[in-house]
Parts: structure tokens; sequence; C-alpha cells
């Protein structure tokens, strides 16, 4: 079976090709870079979540893959505190969507002030720790959990949701 991916970024598919590869047999991966046609920083569920079905319904138009992946990550506002949010998409040829979001932790207010001035929250990962590329690996998730979760493994209980999902609904 063939499954593309909408994102070449590491951690989210690295989640993607380990969690697919533990539920079904015989699959072969490409990483699409494909539009959100949402905001660079999503700011909401609902953003956050159109994001992800965007990019799995995109990986099905741009390939002939079986099933089309799309994770997106976000911000939403809840009770005046900025949190983050993660959604993930699966898309397949006969037109099914289903989505799973994840993990929720709020985010310091001085980093939700620059995503409120119109920063994108990757960037600003990168300035806080003093590192490249963050969203590639810990992720804002592993730096405010003190690495005991990283992006690949939130990604990853998403996946296993939506993998759940799509082999129940596959036999019903």
């Amino acid at each position: 079976m063939n499954i593309a991916i909408g994102t070449k970024n590491r951690a989210k598919t690295a989640a993607v090709q380990k969690v697919v590869e533990c539920y079904i047999d015989n699959v072969q991966f490409e990483a699409l870079n494909v539009a959100s046609n949402v905001a660079d920083q999503p700011m909401s569920d609902e953003e956050t979540r159109q994001g992800a079905i965007n990019r799995a319904q995109a990986t099905l138009a741009t390939s002939d893959a079986q099933l089309g992946f799309g994770l997106e990550g976000g911000v939403k506002m809840l009770n005046g505190v900025m949190y983050l949010c993660n959604w993930a998409a699966l898309a397949t040829r006969e037109g099914a969507i289903y989505t799973a979001a994840g993990a929720q932790i709020p985010l310091p207010v001085e980093l939700a002030t620059e995503i409120q001035r119109g920063h994108e929250l990757g960037p600003i990962m990168d300035a806080y720790v003093q590192q490249a590329n963050t969203r590639e690996h810990a992720g804002a998730i592993g730096v405010f959990t003190n690495g005991y979760v990283d992006r690949q493994e939130m990604f990853e209980h998403i996946l296993t949701l939506l993998v759940g999902q799509y082999m129940y609904f596959e036999k019903h």
C-alpha cells in the first residue's frame, strides 16, 4: 500500500512511518511538501484541524497513494491562556476523512505574546532554546515537558487514533 505524508518534517514523517508500520503490512511512504492552505501559524483548533485535512487531501491529489496523512501543529486560546494544539487527518481514495487531536499544554506568556504579535512558534522556539529546527526534533512539547514527550511521540499518539479509526470503519 502506498502512503503519502503531507510534509517532509522529520518528527511528523517518522511518527507516521512508525505507527503505520505497526498496523499495516507492505507499505511504502512518500513525503510531500503540500500546502495546508491555512495560516503559517494556525490560531485555533478549527484552523489547525483544517490544515491537517487540507494536507491529507492534497497528498492524494498529487500522488498515487491509497492513504494520505496530514499533520498540523497550532495554538489556541483557552480562558486567556495560549495552548499548543495538534491535529492529524487521514484521507482515503474513497473520500473518507478521519481526524484526531493530541496533547495540549500551555505556552509561557512571553512566547504567547510573540505569537499574538504575528510570529510563528517554530522560529520563536528556536530563539528561546537557542537551537535550530526545534520543530523537527523535540518541538515545544518536548521542551516544555522536560523531554518526557517529544513532538514525534505526541504525533504517534494522534496517528494511532487515526489508524484505529480507519481500521475499525474499513471493517464495518
